[in-house]
């Protein structure tokens, strides 16, 4: 069972992380799920002619990954996104290990708001940053 973090659990500076080695298949069921076929993903020669010289993963696979955290370690499920800022800082690669982390850094009590720092990395390089806004559920009247 995955724990629930209400608003009034939370501090600044909490922080949660996945890892997830990314596979040919993940950016094939991407492209299908997504509709997102630009040949960069997908054919290997194409990708050959680029600037990256090989075949790399969506962007929006690793800012996937930011979803999974909020959805199911922090805040966690009942968390509604709000917001997201995104800047891609370098490609992922097929077998690439990304590690996603996500670190409270200001709360909105009035509105039970969370401000979070986003960040997806490889081998400690950020690859993606950015910040999030969530909404948090509060805890139930006893």
């Amino acid at each position: 069972m995955t724990n629930i973090t209400y608003f009034e659990d939370l501090s600044v500076g909490q922080e949660a992380s996945l890892s997830k080695t990314v596979t040919e298949a993940d950016i094939v069921a991407f492209a299908e799920v997504s509709g997102d076929k630009n040949p960069v993903h997908l054919d290997a020669a194409y990708a050959a002619g680029t600037m990256f010289k090989e075949r790399i993963a969506h962007g929006m696979l690793s800012a996937a990954y930011i979803s999974a955290v909020f959805g199911m370690k922090l805040p966690g499920p009942g968390a509604i996104y709000m917001s997201q800022s995104l800047s891609f800082k370098a490609p992922v690669k097929i077998g690439d290990t990304v590690v996603t982390t996500v670190k409270l850094i200001e709360t909105v009590p009035e509105k039970r708001r969370a401000k979070f720092e986003t960040v997806c990395a490889v081998n400690g390089k950020p690859v993606l940053t950015g910040e999030a806004l969530l909404m948090v559920p509060a805890k139930p009247a006893a």
